[in-house]
Parts: C-alpha cells; sequence; structure tokens
C-alpha cells in the first residue's frame, strides 16, 4: 500500500490561508479589545450614573425633611422605589448616619446594617466602590446627606454588575455582527486577489516557483543560441550570453531600446517590427544571423521573444557548394565540348584526314594549356587559381569572357594564415559572380579579374578609389605594411552613382529576385572584408561598367577591425548588384 504525500499547497493557496488567518486574528484581537474597553467604559458610566442619583437624592429638600420625621422609613421608601424606577438603576438606600437602612428594594432588609463601607462619606466625602451586598456585585456610589455641614443620613445608589455585563454583552453582540463582515468581506477580497496571482503562477508553489527560476537562469545561460526579450515599448526585458555574443553588444542592456543597440538598421527594424518574422536573414558587423521574432500577447501586446541563430559558417560553406556546383557544371559542359571534339577527330580519322585531326587536337590542347598557363602564371596562388579557372568555365558557358590582368601577381605562399582560404573564395567568387551577372548580354561581354599585392596606401585608406565617375565604398585601415588587392571589372551598365551607398546594403539589388531572395552576395563581401580590416569600394571601370575592389591588410596576422567611429556610409554593410 503506496501513501500518498499530498502535494504542496500553490503559492496562492498558501497566501490565501496565510492571510485569512491574519484577518482573523487582528477582527478577534480588535473585537476582544473593543470588549473588555467597552465593559470598563460600562462600568465608569454605571459609576457616575450612581454617583448622579446618589448626589440628586443627598441634596433633595424633600429628603431632609423625611430624614426629620418621626418615620422615616415610611416617607423615603416610595420615594426611593419612584427613583429607582425614573433613573434606571438597581436600588436605592437612605440610611441614618450609623448606616442603618431606612430604605431598601427588599423592604425585609430596612432596619439592618448597610453593607459597604461608610466610613468617608460619615466624614462627609462622596465616593464610588464595587461592593457585593445583598443584591449581589454592584457598582455604587455614597454620599451624605448633610443638614448645616452635619451628617444626618447616607445616601447609597449602585447597578449590579450583572446589568453592566448585559449592556457589555449586547454591544459584544453588535461588534461580533461587524467583524463577522469584516472578516467575510477580507476573506472574500483575498480569494479574489489570490485566483488572479493562482492565474498568473499557474497553481505552483514557491519551491516550484524558485526551481523554475534556477533552470531558467541555467538555460539562459546554457543554451548557444541568441534569446532576447523584447517588452510593450521595445525594450530588452532579458538577453542570455548568446544574445548577447550574436549581436556584439555588451555592458547592462536590460531596459534600452533596441533602437540604441547599435545594431544594423535592416536588423533593428526586424526587431521593431509588430508582425512575426520567420527564418529572415540579417547581417550584422561580423556575422549572419537567422532572425525569428514572435510577439507575446495576452489580450493586448506584452512584448516580443526574438531568437537568434549564427549561420555564418554555414552561409560560407554554402558558398563554397555554390562554387563547387559552379565547377561541376562547367566540367559537365566541357566534358559534353571535349566529347564533341573527340567525335570531330575520329570523324576526320574516319576520312582519311589524319593530318587535319592531329591539327584540331593539337589547337585545343594548345587552347586549354594556355589558359590555364595563363592563369596559374598569373595567381600561383591554388586557392585562387583554382577559383578562377572554374570561374572562367562558368563564364564561357554563359557567353561571358573572363580575363585575368596582366598587372595580376600573387605567389603561393604569399598569404597570411590569417586570411583563411574560405574567405577568398567568398570575396573573389561573389565578385565575379555579380560581374558575369551584369555582362551577361551585353557586347563586348568581358569580366577582368586582377589579383596582386602592394605598398599600403599612406594614411587612412579611402573608401572611394580614385576613377571616372567616383565610387564609394566601406571600411578604413592603416596604411602600413602591404595589402591584397582583389579587383573585378565588367562591361555591363554599371552602378549608378545615385546607388553607390546602397550597393553594400544587405537587400538591395538591381537584379530582379530569384530562388531565395537578393541582395546577400556584395553584403557577405563586404563583411568577410570588414572582418580583416579592409575597405571595398565600386567606382565606374575604365571602358564602362562598374569595378569592385577590395584591399585586405596582410601585415596584421589578427586581422583588424573597423574604426569605431567609421561614418556608416563607409562601414561595410550588405547588398549585391
Amino acid at each position: 500500500m503506496h501513501l500518498r504525500v499530498p502535494r504542496p499547497r500553490s503559492l496562492a493557496g498558501q497566501l490565501f490561508a496565510m492571510q485569512a488567518v491574519l484577518i482573523a486574528v487582528v477582527v478577534a484581537g480588535y473585537a476582544l479589545f473593543t470588549y473588555i474597553s467597552d465593559r470598563g467604559q460600562a462600568q465608569d458610566a454605571a459609576g457616575r450614573q450612581a454617583r448622579a442619583v446618589s448626589l440628586a437624592i443627598a441634596d433633595s429638600p424633600s429628603v431632609l425633611e423625611a430624614i426629620g420625621s418621626p418615620d422615616p422609613t415610611a416617607r423615603l421608601q416610595p420615594y426611593a422605589v419612584r427613583v429607582m424606577r425614573d433613573t434606571d438603576v438597581d436600588f436605592v438606600t437612605i440610611m441614618d448616619p450609623e448606616g442603618i437602612r431606612w430604605t431598601h428594594p427588599d423592604p425585609g432588609q430596612i432596619g439592618r446594617p448597610f453593607r459597604g463601607h461608610i466610613e468617608r462619606a460619615q466624614r462627609g466625602q462622596t465616593f464610588t466602590e464595587t461592593y457585593t451586598g445583598t443584591l449581589g456585585p454592584s457598582v455604587r456610589a455614597v454620599t451624605p446627606v448633610l443638614d448645616d455641614g452635619r451628617v444626618v443620613g447616607l445616601v447609597s445608589a449602585g447597578i449590579k454588575v450583572e446589568e453592566i455585563s448585559k449592556r457589555a454583552q449586547e454591544q459584544l453582540t453588535a461588534l461580533l455582527g461587524v467583524a463577522a463582515g469584516a472578516l467575510l468581506l477580507g476573506a472574500v477580497g483575498t480569494y479574489v486577489i489570490n485566483a488572479r496571482l493562482r492565474r498568473h503562477t499557474h497553481g505552483m508553489n514557491a519551491d516550484e516557483l524558485s526551481r523554475m527560476h534556477d533552470y531558467h537562469q541555467a538555460a539562459l545561460h546554457a543554451v548557444r543560441e541568441g534569446l532576447l526579450m523584447l517588452d510593450g515599448q521595445y525594450r530588452v526585458a532579458l538577453i542570455n550570453d548568446g544574445g548577447r555574443e550574436l549581436l556584439g553588444v555588451a555592458g547592462d542592456v536590460v531596459g534600452a531600446s533596441v533602437a540604441d543597440l547599435g545594431l544594423p538598421a535592416q536588423l533593428t527594424g526586424a526587431l521593431l517590427a509588430s508582425e512575426p518574422r520567420v527564418d529572415e536573414v540579417h547581417l550584422t558587423d561580423r556575422r549572419v544571423l537567422v532572425v525569428n521574432t514572435s510577439p507575446v500577447s495576452g489580450g493586448e501586446r506584452r512584448g516580443t521573444v526574438v531568437t537568434l541563430r549564427d549561420v555564418t559558417e554555414l552561409q560560407s560553406l554554402m558558398g563554397e557548394l555554390n562554387s563547387e556546383r559552379g565547377f561541376t557544371q562547367a566540367l559537365r559542359s566541357q566534358a559534353h565540348e571535349a566529347a564533341n571534339r573527340l567525335h570531330t577527330v575520329v570523324s576526320l580519322i574516319e576520312l582519311g584526314r589524319a593530318e587535319e585531326a592531329v591539327d584540331f587536337a593539337t589547337a585545343e590542347l594548345e587552347l586549354a594549356q594556355a589558359l590555364t598557363d595563363q592563369v596559374v602564371a598569373a595567381v600561383s596562388e591554388p586557392v585562387l587559381a583554382a577559383l578562377l579557372l572554374g570561374k572562367t568555365a562558368q563564364a564561357n558557358e554563359r557567353g561571358v569572357e573572363l580575363v585575368v590582368s596582366r598587372e595580376s601577381r600573387l605567389d603561393d605562399g604569399l598569404l597570411p594564415p590569417s586570411l583563411p582560404a574560405r574567405d577568398l573564395v567568398t570575396i573573389l567568387g561573389n565578385l565575379v559572380d555579380n560581374a558575369v551577372d551584369a555582362a551577361q548580354g551585353r557586347v563586348p561581354s568581358r569580366v577582368t579579374v586582377a589579383a596582386y599585392t602592394e605598398a599600403a596606401r599612406g594614411g587612412e585608406v579611402s573608401g572611394t578609389a580614385p576613377a571616372a565617375g567616383g565610387g564609394s565604398g566601406s571600411g578604413s585601415g592603416s596604411g602600413s605594411g602591404s595589402e591584397l588587392v582583389l579587383r573585378v571589372s565588367d562591361t555591363g551598365a554599371g552602378v549608378d552613382p545615385a546607388h553607390a551607398d546602397l550597393v553594400f546594403q544587405r537587400g538591395f539589388s538591381t537584379k530582379p529576385a530569384g530562388e531565395g531572395g537578393r541582395g546577400l552576395g556584395l553584403a557577405l563581401v563586404s563583411q568577410a572584408v570588414q572582418r580583416h580590416g579592409g575597405t571595398l569600394t565600386v567606382t565606374e571601370a575604365p571602358g564602362g561598367g562598374a569595378r569592385f575592389e577590395a584591399r585586405l591588410p596582410l601585415d596584421d596576422p589578427q586581422g583588424r577591425a573597423p574604426a569605431p567611429d567609421a561614418p556608416a556610409g563607409r562601414r561595410a554593410a550588405g547588398g549585391a548588384v
């Protein structure tokens, strides 16, 4: 047989019980205090009433006249009975100076000694006392009857303690009714308040709430994803360690407005939006974030819950995967072309034209080898060389000629470990892809790529490269050491000067939106350039079209962050054309 341990009472139930007991104790204490106080007041009132009656009788001329008569009892007894009835006292006793009764409510007590203290009255003083006489305990007053300063009689008037208790009990009954009403009202109010508390605490007791708080704090610090909670005025109500890291905020930001966190404008707009956002991609200075927002409502807007996931690495891998897909498509196309050329060679041999077959095959091999030799001679760095060969094949498939400029010179082993191949693929690959898109269908359709190193520009590296048409760029860097220069020019329509400051913003695109949206390529390029403390500019190419130039410092093994006070328009933002 298992004994079922009762579940601890909920916090609301505990508070209700405590408040009910507190109200009951307060009301009972007040009732007891009031009863004792009223009883004392009733005794005082009875003493004053008895004193007034005894003084009035002692001052009455008819009483003084009756005392001097041969039979005082015959005249004073009827008078005393009338006074008791009219003044609502329990007894009036008139006696001689020795205390022998002339009157009494019980006629059988007339002629007997008065039971009580009379010494002070015999000395001419009036006093009150509580004494147990023939009628029981009573509050009585004793006063002398004076004739020319001589005590000729004594008067005592009193009210029985039993009557005083009855009066106090009547008041106590009314008091208990009021106390019961107050207790009932307090209980109802306490129940209503605690019912509301029970809804807010979901019926949990104090221990459960404490454990939930501990789990809540542990989960906030353990979860690597970012969690941000905003109140109804879009102020930070809660942020975990992951959220601080992903958003790049430091210090105590709880209570600060989202608009004051210094986040990119589009990310700030997403956090301030009233409608929910699902898996939106946003860029900060150094990260690619997937943002989800969900409003918290309970009849009215109470705030927003925001989750943040870091997909920087995933986005880079997707870029590499896209490049690999492009390489695969280029190889498939080249295999198809090789099959056609091999078929041509075979056909020439079958026709007995062996010399022409040899010449044709030799010419094709020389063309392919010349392209490879040209790229490798200019850029012997393996990652960039492989990327350019693949992009050349892709561009040829789309009818665009990709040319490596003669000024290109990049030896193997020149790039430092702080400049990983993944970032080079991101920067150069996206620049070439945008250039091919822009040049496709134009006459001529050409993309020119330059990759070389040179001494860094003196002083601050300007974000605008001197070229026809001007331009705009992002980032700033030191003028010491050397730089890697990656320049991509196209023969497309170019960049409208009105869009020069917007071209690097995430989501900006002059191309129609495709599957998955547009406006992320140059954003990733700009982010990678800024992560390494470089600059990214766009100007007009000498032969028309656009020219994008990325400059990356090679002398800082840690990479340089952008100047903290750089204007927003010159920092690497997001966007793709």
